[in-house]
């Protein structure tokens, strides 16, 4: 009895191991933003909206709570900072300064979370998971990412004309409420104005005089690996600033999928979550 009790203790703590982890909870706005609760420098308490297309920390000037205990110099950077989150303490975080961020933040952090290693977006559970080795993945599809300037890029096809599938680079934007926003380029490549259903559009100027205008529109099918989006939501802009160079893959479509990013940044894998089906967030 005591030998095999041993072994089941023996065998637990080595699947303990293999898995460890650490648990960051975080809750989601009705905007599709990550909210997480942090302390930072052990004075201010900051709710920081989580941007899986930047590394370090920011503050923004629309921020409803105090970062008083943050030190910013003539360039609007502050090194060495602490961010605790929960159990978990980050050091030497870097904030900027005058940053705007999603609804209900006070400044954003980056995947500086996660220190370099596997991690999963639980959006079923409302939670982030580090681990200390690669978990099991059978349940989930992996696809190939790209990491670049501290951005992650995923290829998905796009059906805009028939059954006509259009291969597209997307970067990962949990800054962005909605669903796809296409570049430039590729609206006018793929004459967007003209092949999808529009639902709305708004002319913007800036202080020259220039318009711009948005335009929501609805792409047919999107396919991410294998899994299948209908009548998805997609942004565009038209006019005479053309200043969207990427193309966007949403917080509204992220939310869709639980992920888990290798610690190589090579590879994700992803599996849709219980929010697959659910309404499409609407752009005002």
């Amino acid at each position: 009895m005591f030998k095999k009790t041993s072994f089941v203790l023996l065998l637990s703590a080595g699947l303990y191991n293999i898995y460890a982890q650490q648990t960051i909870p975080f809750r989601i706005t009705k905007h599709n933003n990550i909210i997480v609760k942090t302390l930072v420098n052990k004075k201010d308490s900051l709710d920081l909206m989580f941007q899986i297309a930047m590394e370090n920390a920011s503050i923004s000037p629309e921020r409803q709570r105090k970062a008083d205990h943050i030190v910013f110099n003539k360039e609007e950077i502050s090194e060495n900072n602490t961010v605790q989150i929960g159990k978990l303490t980050l050091n030497n975080i870097r904030f900027s300064d005058n940053q705007l961020a999603g609804h209900e933040a006070d400044g954003k952090i980056g995947t500086i979370l996660f220190g370099g290693k596997t991690f999963k977006i639980d959006y079923d559970n409302s939670q982030f998971i580090i681990y200390d080795q690669k978990p099991d993945v059978k349940d989930y599809q992996p696809i190939a990412t790209l990491y670049d300037q501290e951005a992650f890029y995923i290829a998905a096809d796009n059906v805009i004309d028939g059954d006509k599938q259009q291969e597209a680079y997307f970067l990962l934007q949990s800054g962005y409420s909605g669903g796809l926003l296409y570049s430039n380029d590729f609206t006018a490549e793929k004459e967007l104005d003209k092949k999808l259903k529009i639902t709305g559009e708004k002319t913007l100027k800036n202080s020259s005089g220039k318009s711009i205008i948005t335009k929501q529109g609805i792409l047919p099918f999107l396919k991410v690996g294998n899994n299948i989006l209908k009548d998805v939501s997609a942004g565009f802009f038209v006019g005479d600033l053309n200043n969207q160079t990427v193309n966007y893959f949403g917080a509204d479509l992220l939310r869709r999928f639980n992920w888990i990013f290798d610690a190589d940044r090579k590879t994700a894998y992803i599996k849709p979550s219980k929010y697959f089906s659910a309404p499409y967030y609407k752009i005002n």
